[in-house]
Formats: structure tokens, sequence, C-alpha cells
């Protein structure tokens, strides 16, 4: 409510007692005129004060406003404000509009003109010295603002106490706040300068959020983790991850493992329980669903709020820098679930932030996606491309992340997305393509990928979109790896036939070779495919138990020997039963049962051979590691390949039906002896153990186009891995 003032009153003085003055530096702390100091503060809530306990301060009469002046001589810079709270409490701080602005002009150049990697240094709340003086250096980004403020629990939450400087017309706002400490709560209240509508919003550049349902940022101390990863990271920046095994574990945070009561385990427990575990599983890579703060537990973490801040669900941002620096020494890297594509329309977060569409499109058609109730990004706006670009950064740089998985990357390439004739705007060209965020993608990945050699920066990308891993300065987007969805689709389906009708759908196994080598695919069983009715893995397989667990352990050996890399959604290495549920923990009582147990044993071992068998990794994306030695046997369900790498090789058979095929003819290129590597039918993953020998020699009989062949015992539903010994 406003209050009513003598009609005399300055105007100046009227806006900054009303919280609606634009530049309060020019009216509060310390100024000089005609040879006078004059000191200007608004104290709500104040009896009465004085500056450095010896000049008093006179109160604007019917207001919370305070003045002294005097002769300069007699005070000096920097100078404290003491004031008896209407609590009478005692209270002494530096002035804050005593003190110059601190974010360089340099600064707030790059910013504007997108190119600020590092903006996250600069904008949100940072602990800061001014000459002694310490406390916190607040920042943030609102052109549409007539005043913002600062409000935490430093100032009972008061948009008049501290109202910031905007500097110029970067649309930049800052406040140096002496006495605010790491650990305070705060907000940023914002006034639209056009409606006068308030908005109390959490950092987009905050580094610590509240636990929910709490929103409010916390100022957050500079880190005092030691890392212990140097080889890791030195090993990692030479690396040729190209040619390398990549085999990822994706993992939610939340619902791996609970305690009995159903609380979370914190970033230092999973560090000492889920590191171990995928360590010795023999995964290359963790991948976390979003651990980027956000406000409802059932999102999964798509809808982000804090992309500068890990979730407070499990710890602090130390603890998290503890789980990743216990898995770079377990030789295990970090992929990080990132959301560029959207964000969600919660009042205190991104959405109309400064009372205008300020991160988002202003238009629904191109800053609305309808189906999930979120917001787009406007990539065309300098400070929003800064805003991800630096997010990027901030996870490679601050928490030594080894790489991005950028989620929905097809709803970012296509203006038509998910969108009836209408409802969207072609671009310039007349196309459906955004051409704002082609060239958003190639920017981040180009210099991600420069800055940070060995980082992994991965597409979730379900569409014919060409060149999606193709470096951007030959027309690509310049992902390192694009998740291969139509494989995952294809042998799905294949899979989830009765293996009787299998045979006439035998193009489903082989299609996906046509294209394989077009992109450096990743081949995914991810949490998408595990959960709104979609059915687990297990259940997802034909047939009866046994048959189940067959189908799975030959699905996992194809995946294993098939061109790609590698990634598992958490609980698919042992068969979970139910679909996956965010809510609960994994059915880890299922291990109590050899079959499930079976199961993940394979699991293990086909991380170990893919990992220590250059021929099934080192041209994962080059068609000269691969060649046919039978695709075409359609009426039996089975196939059989080569993986090479030069001289070396593997051979692989598959059989897709129940039916054991006795002393099966398979080319091979070379005489010898011929051992299984893997037999996803061995007693030791609990299957039927159908007979082979130890070793198998090869005969001078050509077949397949092959000058030698090897006879072998194909077990029912089952998959053969085989490695020439001499």
């Amino acid at each position: 409510m406003t209050m009513i003032f003598d009609k005399n009153l300055n105007e100046d003085i009227i806006k900054i007692i009303e919280a609606r003055h634009h530049d309060p530096f020019s009216i509060l702390g310390l100024h000089h005129k005609n040879g006078q100091a004059i000191v200007r503060a608004f104290l709500p809530n104040t009896q009465k004060a004085t500056i450095d306990e010896k000049l008093p301060m006179q109160r604007v009469e019917g207001t919370d406003f305070f003045q002294w002046q005097g002769e300069q001589s007699q005070i000096t810079w920097p100078y404290k404000i003491h004031r008896l709270t209407d609590n009478n409490e005692q209270i002494a701080q530096f002035d804050a509009y005593s003190i110059m602005p601190q974010i360089s002009e340099y600064d707030l150049h790059l910013f504007s003109e997108g190119k600020h990697w590092h903006a996250y240094k600069i904008l949100g709340a940072h602990p800061y010295e001014v000459e002694g003086i310490k406390g916190t250096l607040f920042s943030t980004w609102a052109p549409g603002a007539e005043r913002v403020s600062v409000v935490g629990s430093f100032n009972q939450w008061d948009g008049r106490c501290h109202p910031m400087r905007v500097r110029g017309g970067t649309g930049v706002w800052e406040l140096f706040i002496p006495g605010v400490n790491p650990g305070e709560l705060y907000k940023f209240e914002i006034r639209n300068r056009d409606e006068g509508s308030l908005h109390l919003k959490m950092d987009p550049y905050g580094q610590q959020t509240e636990l929910r349902p709490g929103t409010a940022s916390i100022v957050t101390k500079s880190s005092a983790h030691n890392w212990q990863d140097e080889d890791w990271m030195d090993t990692r920046e030479h690396a040729d991850w190209l040619h390398q095994a990549h085999s990822v574990y994706e993992v939610h945070m939340g619902s791996w493992k609970r305690h009995t009561d159903g609380s979370f385990y914190s970033y230092r427990e999973l560090a000492d329980e889920l590191v171990p575990y995928v360590s010795e599983m023999g995964f290359t890579h963790i991948e976390l669903l979003p651990i980027t703060e956000h406000p409802l537990d059932i999102s999964w973490g798509y809808q982000t709020t804090g992309y500068f801040s890990p979730t407070s669900r499990f710890g602090s941002p130390d603890d998290f820098r503890y789980f990743i620096d216990c898995c770079h020494q377990q030789n295990i890297g970090v992929i990080l679930d990132w959301v560029p594509g959207h964000f969600p329309k919660d009042a205190h977060g991104l959405a109309r932030f400064d009372g205008t569409a300020l991160y988002e499109h202003a238009d629904p058609r191109r800053g609305e996606h309808q189906d999930w109730g979120t917001l787009i990004f406007n990539y065309g706006r300098n400070e929003v491309f800064n805003f991800l670009l630096s997010s990027a950064f901030y996870w490679l740089e601050e928490f030594h992340i080894d790489g991005l998985r950028v989620d929905a990357v097809a709803s970012m390439l296509y203006l038509d997305y998910s969108r009836e004739e209408g409802q969207w705007l072609p671009n310039e060209y007349g196309g459906r393509e955004n051409l704002e965020v082609i060239e958003f993608l190639k920017h981040v990945n180009t210099v991600l990928h420069k800055e940070h050699p060995g980082c992994i920066i991965a597409a979730e990308e379900s569409t014919s979109y060409p060149m999606i891993s193709r470096p951007a300065h030959l027309g690509g987007l310049g992902f390192s790896m694009k998740w291969n969805m139509g494989w995952m689709h294809d042998i799905l389906e294949y899979m989830q036939q009765d293996p009787i009708h299998r045979r006439y759908h035998h193009d489903s196994l082989t299609f996906g070779l046509l294209y394989a080598f077009t992109e450096n695919f990743i081949l995914p069983f991810s949490h998408d495919e595990v959960v709104h009715g979609k059915r687990s893995m297990i259940y997802k397989m034909p047939g009866d138990e046994w048959q189940r667990f067959a189908n799975l352990r030959l699905l996992y050996t194809f995946m294993y020997s098939y061109p790609g890399k590698k990634l598992l959604f958490m609980g698919c290495e042992f068969g979970q039963g139910n679909e996956w549920n965010c809510e609960t923990s994994l059915d880890w009582y299922v291990l109590d049962y050899p079959i499930h147990k079976g199961l993940q044993k394979l699991v293990a071992d086909l991380n170990q051979l893919y990992k220590t068998t250059p021929a099934l990794h080192r041209h994962d994306f080059d068609p000269h590691g691969f060649e046919w030695i039978d695709c075409n046997d359609r009426e039996h369900s089975i196939l059989s390949y080569l993986r090479k790498d030069g001289n070396s090789f593997v051979v692989s058979v598959f059989n897709f039906t129940p039916i054991p095929r006795k002393k099966y003819r398979i080319g091979v290129p070379e005489a010898g002896s011929y051992q299984i590597v893997i037999d996803s039918d061995s007693e030791f993953y609990s299957g039927s153990n159908y007979h082979n020998e130890a070793v198998i020699e090869s005969k001078d009989i050509a077949w397949a186009d092959r000058p030698y062949s090897i006879e072998v015992n194909l077990p029912p539903l089952a998959g053969l891995i085989l490695k020439k010994t001499h």
C-alpha cells in the first residue's frame, strides 16, 4: 500500500521509499555537493541511525529515509551506518551505496555479445571483498525492470532495503552487500518497468538452491574440495575417444537406491556405493539424469530451474564434486543430462523473469512446448545464448564433468515439432528448421570440444536430420555422438515378436547396418523405454520366464557386439521386473534369484570383453570394423558377422529362436582354433548350457564366401562371440 507524503517531498526520495527508483545510487550513499558531504540511507524498521557512531542521521519526517550532511572532513570511506531497530537491536553495516561498480565494462560487453564463456563468474551471487570489506556481490540480467532488489534472510525479504544499480543499457543489475555471508538465502525482487508488476525470482545463475519445496537461492561459498583426479583429467585430454570403449550406465540418483525409510542417498553415499558397483560391472561412464535443480521429483530433473545448481536433494555442491572425483579415481567418466531445449513455467523460475518474455520467445508459436507445458529459450538473444553456453562451461570446468547428453534435440531443431498447421512460424527462408538453434548447437559444440578436449557431447535426437555428429566446419552440428533411436526401436520391436514370427521381421535386424556409420551412434536402452506402460526390459521379452531371460541375454549380447557405443539404464542389467518408478529404489532383492544374478553377471562380462577387445570397440563408427558373414538366414532367424580391428577379429553369431541348431556351419576368414568367449546360454548366466567344445577347430570347407568354416552348436535364444586363439 502506497503511503501518503508531504507534496513538497523530493520525488526521488518518494521513489526510493516506494521501491521504484531505477537508479538508487544517484540518491543513496555518499555524495558531495558544494564542499559538503551528504549521506542518505533508506532504513525500514529503524528508530535511529548514526554514521560511525558519531554522526547522527536525521529522519525525513514521516518516512524511514535518513540523511546526514556536513563537512567532507568529518567522514571517511569506508564508513558504517549504526542503527537501532524497532526491536531494539543494534546493527552496524558498511554502506552498500557508497561502493563503486564492481563488474568490468569488458565483462558486460562480452556478455551482451553472447561471448562470455564464464558469465557464471560475474552474474549470480559471489562472496566478494572490496578493499577489505567482505560481503557478497549480487548481479542479474533484467532489462525490462524498473527496479531490482536483492531480498533475503538478511533483510527480512524486504524489497525496499537493497535496490540494485543498473549498468547502462546492458540490462545487468548489480549490488555488493557488505556482511552477507555464504549460506544466506536470497532471491531477486523485480518490478517491471511498464506494468509495475512485482516478480520474486530465484537466481538464474545461482549455484545452490534450498531444498524443495523452498525455492530460494543460496549464497555459495567457494569450493573447498581438493581434487584428486589429475591423472584422469590429463588422460581424458589426450584420449582418442572415437576409438575407445564407451559403455554407459544411466542413473537416476534419486531411485538407484534409497534408505529403508524412503529417504535419498546423498552424493557421498552414492560415491561409496554406486561408484564401486559401476566399476565392478565394468561400465566406462555413468550418465546422470539431470541433477540440475528442479522443483518436482517426478519430473526426473527435466523441468530444470537451476542451470548452475546441483540439486540440494543429495547434498552440497562440494558433495557432488566428491562424487565425481570418486568416479574419476575409479576410471569412470561422468556425463550429465543437460536440458537446453525448454524450461518450466514456475513463477519463481525463468518464466517472464522481469515481467517480459526474456529467456523465452514472446510468441507462443515459437516460445512454448504445448505437449510438455514448458517454455522454449529465445536462442537468437545474445544473453540467452550466453546463459546456456556458460552453463555448459560451468559443469565441465567447475565439476570436472566429462560430457553432456543434450536432451530432446529434435524438439529444438524443428519449428513445427509436435505442432499442427498454423501453430508454428517458418524460418526466414520458409523452412521448418530452427536456424538460431542450429547456430547455437554448432557454436556450443565447437567451443566445448576446443576448450575441453576429450569431453563427450551426445545428442538425444530421433529424426533423420543429417550430420548430427559431424564437425560444424564440415556442415554438421558438431556433436560427439548421437543416440541411435532407430536401431533401438527396430530391435525392441523385433525382440517383442514371438520367435515363430521373427523370420518375417528379419529386416529389422539388418536394416540398421545401412546407416550405422552415417553418424557416431550410441545404442541406447534408456529410462524412456521402461516407463509409461512400455514395460521393463525383461517383460518386453516374449515367452515364459526362461525364454524372457534368454531373450534378454541374447539382446544384450547382440548390442555389445554391434557397431556403436553402449548405454543401459539402471536395473536393466539385472532384469528388474517392474517398470522404473522414480519414487522408489530399484528392486535389488531380485538378485537373490540365480536367473537375475546370471543376467547381471553376463552384462559385467560383456562390458569386460567389450573394453579389452579392440575389435569390438575401436571401429564402432567405421565400416572397416564390421563385415557380414551371413545376414540372409531369415528362415532360421540367425545372424552372423565379424567385428574387426586390422587383422584382429571376433566372430558373432545369434540364434533368435528357441530351437537349438546342432553343428551350424559358419564361414570364417582364417584357419585356426576358435574359442567361445561369450555364450549367453552358459550356466554361469543361468542358461541351459547347450554343449559346445571349449575350442573349435576350423575346417578347410569354404562357406558363405569364406575360405574356411567352423561348426558350432547354437543354443536356443542365445548369442555366441568367438575369438581365434591361434
